[in-house]
């Protein structure tokens, strides 16, 4: 759909840029998500968390594919 939010390179440049000039902020990321691949990407820069309500919503996302996020106690 092409009013559908898509992350894109100004999307996940927009989150880098917070995390260098704000270090210490826990960041959430919200919107867009195109699958687990975002999910990681996000991750691996120190995001603190992501909304994914549209992609699991949309079918994008299943449980299972989200399993290795899981906090475990």
């Amino acid at each position: 759909h092409p009013a559908r939010a898509k992350w894109s390179g100004s999307s996940f440049s927009f989150y880098e840029e917070l995390r260098q000039r704000f270090p210490e902020l826990s960041i959430l990321a919200s919107g867009g998500v195109r699958g687990v691949d975002d999910i990681k990407r996000l991750q691996d820069m120190g995001i603190f968390a992501v909304i994914f309500g549209k992609a699991y919503y949309e079918g994008i996302l299943k449980l299972k594919d989200l399993e290795q996020f899981f906090v475990k106690k």
